[in-house]
């Protein structure tokens, strides 16, 4: 039986343990990485008074730790930012409505890069989220930008190796550009109209750079990804991964929203309900065709299995038992975190000998693209993806070789038949068919 306290919202990195009376006593416990890294905030015992506990986490703990974190640059930022201030903004974006709208993930991805937009110190040693936002000009973003845009390190020989991390630094312009768009919708007199973050050209990749794709597994690849899964021990990543290839669903949706409620639910026994939370949009895949037959029998036995075992919740859990949990517990973690599956993801790409740049999300590709090369048209793509614009296909289907041959078919068949109607002597010389 839970108590009161059992269901409260806890500060970062505080555990809550039940003791033998029956109460509740917080901890905390500074993580892993930053125990490696000499964090010198150690962990504490916070006693059994959850209010007292949370003020003393959020007063004293988590600020000294933001600032070791942060090397200083969080002892900069005021409790409550100055009106019109780029603090200020990102305050208003957070707490409005649009940003409710917006999937965990992505709000992660908006914090990050909002953070290193305003924890930027300029020449003056001042930070540019201190700055008000009238006297923001495109000119002082770009140059923001292009500090941004490269990373400076010493390595063991004393040497200044500069990095770029172009990507991060773009999603940095995004989040700022959407957090000034709602900012100015919400305080109209006092954000600027023209949005200095708009519009900036961005560039996915350096001059010069090749594009580089996701790499797209192959129907052999997941088939011996499978089975070796199934050899390690890892059943549900087995069917994860055939799941994905199938119904196109994306990795953190997968482990993060797809419920066995949603497989065969009483009122629609004959099909799968699909969510896509990053977009909004759901689908409803039947499974099975006009005669009866299964459409995907292989995954359908898989999913009743685990339907047998499963009442409610995720139902892609760890196979392994967890020594904090009576139950088995999700892949993905309570901080929307999946750094372990992918972890063992690798671990089984390894064993089967596969290509070591595939990944989870290579065989919702691999799935995209064997939809292309069946002849399946752009809307049937864009429905089973849920995607709502044709411009975002190549992305996920691959331009593949039998489609290239497909192409190059359908342009002679259209010019010769173009010849025919014309009339015209042009289509029996045309250096694409060889004389005899």
């Amino acid at each position: 039986m839970k108590t009161a306290g059992s269901s409260l919202a806890l500060p970062r990195y505080c555990r809550r343990k039940m003791l033998k009376s029956g109460r509740w006593a917080y901890f905390f416990e500074p993580p892993t990485w930053a125990r490696n890294q000499n964090c010198p905030i150690r962990a504490e015992a916070l006693g059994d008074d959850f209010s007292a506990a949370v003020e003393r986490m959020e007063k004293v703990l988590l600020p000294t730790f933001d600032s070791w974190l942060s090397k200083g640059l969080t002892d900069m930022v005021p409790t409550s930012p100055a009106p019109g201030t780029f603090d200020w903004l990102a305050g208003i974006f957070r707490a409005h409505q649009k940003w409710r709208e917006i999937d965990f993930k992505t709000q992660r991805l908006y914090d990050q890069g909002l953070a290193l937009f305003a924890n930027h110190e300029l020449k003056d040693g001042s930070r540019a989220g201190s700055k008000q936002i009238a006297d923001f000009t495109k000119g002082f973003v770009d140059a923001v930008y292009a500090k941004l845009l490269i990373v400076e390190r010493t390595d063991p020989d004393g040497k200044i190796v500069k990095r770029e991390r172009r990507r991060f630094a773009n999603a940095a312009m995004t989040a700022c550009r959407r957090a000034w768009f709602v900012g100015q919708r919400a305080q109209e007199t006092k954000v600027p109209a023209v949005n200095p973050f708009s519009r900036m050209g961005l560039k996915s990749r350096a001059p010069g750079h090749a594009i580089r794709e996701t790499p797209t597994a192959t129907w052999d690849e997941i088939v011996a990804f499978r089975r070796h899964a199934n050899r390690l021990g890892y059943c549900s990543i087995g069917t994860a991964a055939l799941l994905t290839w199938e119904w196109l669903q994306r990795e953190e949706h997968i482990f993060g929203a797809f419920e066995i409620e949603h497989y065969r639910p009483k009122e629609r026994p004959d099909s799968v309900r699909i969510v896509h939370p990053k977009n909004r949009e759901e689908a409803w895949w039947p499974l099975f065709d006009e005669t009866g037959e299964a459409l995907f029998p292989e995954l359908m036995a898989e999913l009743d299995a685990i339907k047998c075992s499963l009442d409610s919740g995720l139902a892609f859990r760890r196979d392994h038992a967890h020594r904090k949990s009576p139950t088995q517990l999700p892949w993905i973690t309570e901080r929307k975190d999946l750094r372990y599956l992918r972890c063992v993801v690798k671990k089984i790409v390894v064993a089967a000998g596969l290509r070591s740049e595939l990944s989870f999300t290579s065989f919702r590709h691999g799935g995209f693209t064997e939809g292309a090369d069946s002849d399946l048209t752009d809307a049937e793509l864009r429905t089973a993806g849920r995607h709502r614009s044709r411009q975002q296909l190549p992305t996920y289907a691959k331009r593949t070789r039998k489609q290239l041959i497909a192409a190059a078919k359908k342009r002679r068949e259209e010019r010769t038949r173009a010849a025919v109607l014309s009339g015209s002597a042009l289509a029996f010389h045309s250096p694409l068919v060889p004389n005899n």
